[in-house]
């Protein structure tokens, strides 16, 4: 007696064209947190569709759900109006359907071909590189762009990184895209070429992308329909022409208040705040990452120093912090010699919110009450004999800066990693601002923050201006450079290579020489 055979499981097609893509009544719940509430947007075929909310809006959880990373716990998932199931990354990538991620996913050490010839999933355990290549070229001449095929990723700029991202995914015959702040690592001329050709292929029907952004410049040069989440539900969207920046802000933040920074006035001081000469800092592997570094920032000034992540902007702040060692060089507040101590910090009223300040700027199993006191737990009326620490003082002065600056908490003692992300900076930079500031230095102050805790920071920063203090902003996001600067520097291989006021600054300009020509 013979079994018959099963019946051989048809492989999904995956579309050879643009698809449609709807979500439709897409829910999802994490225990008592309702993270989508029945979410349906379609996006259709050949069009370049943008994903606009805060932080915490649903997303991220959206794509997810999507991607397969997460099931809905209700709703359905439609591909060209048909009902398609995806229960984890290889079914939508059986679909077409393909993710660009917000950090890099490329092994450095292997080649531009040898990375897309990996990611197949009918990659040969013997692979005949003449032959692929030859292949891999091919493809390229189909492509709107190109990136060198032979050099390890790790040499690669940040640019052709992107690119090559999105190559993969053509090469794997995704036909749905869906980027995730896809411009954040690139100049404005790199991310406008990029974001161009997509546009290109989308309307020319060969790919449909949804693209998650916060920059409401590439919104309207680049897209075609918005929607808008707010705290897990769809909001509004519609038709970009039709959508002004402040209808799409209003969507976002629905009725919360935003705060207006204050007008920029001329500052009670005078002279350099701060001024850093031949600085010269090491990376992990010894090599130098920031070298004869010379900047100058007056009171009651922000310089911004732009600049492609990778040019030595997380060593310069690391160094200026304390937090890395300097090979050579100088750095003076007010004309006096400066060693980024504790207690030099102290003395000359330097203060600084670092990159990731939950990781670089606050113990996270700590209260919040117990983070905003580091500045001045071994002072009176905290400290006493030297060595006492009082804890109602420290909680009464927590409490007074949570109010003054909105760090949204359930409690003093409630551990700092439990805040959202703009709470955590809101509270670190609370701590920061709470006596006189004479030089302010922060690092990537907004990066992934929402749209009112974006507001306001900035505002923050401003005052400080005002006030008189010396602002040194280092940032990637260009636009925030252009908003909040007096004067803008652009740092590449290490070193200053540009410097303009802000009044007169071209945007070409600055990109080309942060893209080092």
């Amino acid at each position: 007696m013979s079994l018959a055979e099963p019946p051989i499981a048809k492989a999904p097609t995956i579309p050879q064209r643009a698809p449609s893509l709807e979500t439709i009544g897409m829910t999802k719940v994490f225990g008592s947190l309702v993270a989508l509430d029945d979410v349906s947007i379609k996006v259709a075929a050949g069009s370049f569709h943008a994903l606009l909310g805060e932080n915490g809006a649903g997303k991220s959880t959206l794509v997810k759900c999507v991607m397969g990373f997460h099931l809905p716990d209700r709703g359905a998932l439609r591909l060209d109006d048909e009902e398609i199931e995806v229960k984890n990354p290889r079914d939508a990538q059986a679909r077409g359907v393909g993710m660009v991620y917000q950090h890099f996913t490329l092994v450095p050490s292997l080649t531009a071909a040898e990375n897309l010839v990996v990611s197949r999933a009918d990659a040969p355990a013997v692979i005949d590189w003449r032959r692929e290549k030859k292949a891999l070229e091919a493809f390229l001449e189909r492509m709107p762009f190109r990136v060198p095929l032979n050099r390890p990723v790790s040499s690669l700029a940040a640019g052709e990184k992107q690119k090559l991202e999105i190559l993969k995914l053509l090469y794997l015959n995704q036909r749905f895209l869906i980027l995730d702040e896809p411009t954040s690592v690139l100049t404005p001329s790199e991310a406008d070429e990029i974001l161009g050709l997509l546009k290109a292929m989308a309307h020319r029907g060969e790919i449909t992308v949804a693209m998650i952004t916060h920059k409401f410049r590439e919104v309207e040069a680049f897209c075609d329909e918005v929607s808008v989440l707010r705290r897990g539900k769809k909001v509004g969207g519609g038709k970009v022409g039709a959508l002004s920046t402040r209808d799409m802000a209003r969507m976002m933040i629905g009725d919360a208040a935003i705060r207006q920074s204050a007008a920029r006035v001329k500052a009670p001081k005078s002279g350099r705040a701060l001024e850093i000469a031949g600085l010269t800092v090491a990376n992990d592997e010894g090599r130098d990452a920031v070298a004869g570094f010379d900047l100058q920032v007056r009171a009651g000034e922000i310089v911004g120093v732009a600049g492609v992540s990778g040019n030595g902007q997380s060593q310069l702040v690391e160094a200026l912090s304390g937090q890395r060692p300097i090979k050579t060089g100088q750095i003076l507040v007010h004309d006096q010699n400066f060693e980024p101590t504790r207690d030099n910090f102290d003395r000359f009223k330097v203060f600084g919110l670092p990159e990731e300040p939950l990781k670089n700027a606050a113990v996270p199993i700590m209260s919040v009450a117990e983070n905003m006191a580091f500045r001045s737990f071994d002072k009176p009326p905290i400290a006493s004999l030297g060595w006492w620490l009082n804890p109602a003082p420290m909680r009464a002065k927590s409490r007074e800066l949570i109010k003054r600056y909105n760090v949204k908490t359930p409690s003093t003692e409630t551990p700092i990693r439990d805040l959202s992300g703009g709470n955590v900076q809101r509270a670190v930079l609370a701590r920061e601002l709470s006596g006189d500031v004479d030089v302010l230095i922060v690092a990537n102050p907004c990066f992934g923050l929402d749209f009112a805790s974006v507001a306001d920071i900035r505002a923050q920063i401003i005052d400080q201006r005002n006030r008189g203090a010396g602002v040194l902003l280092v940032s990637e996001d260009l636009d925030e450079i252009l908003e909040l600067s007096d004067r803008i520097a652009v740092m590449s291989g290490g070193k200053i290579a540009y410097v303009t006021d802000a009044a007169g600054a071209d945007r070409t300009t600055i990109g080309r020489r942060m893209a080092g020509h």
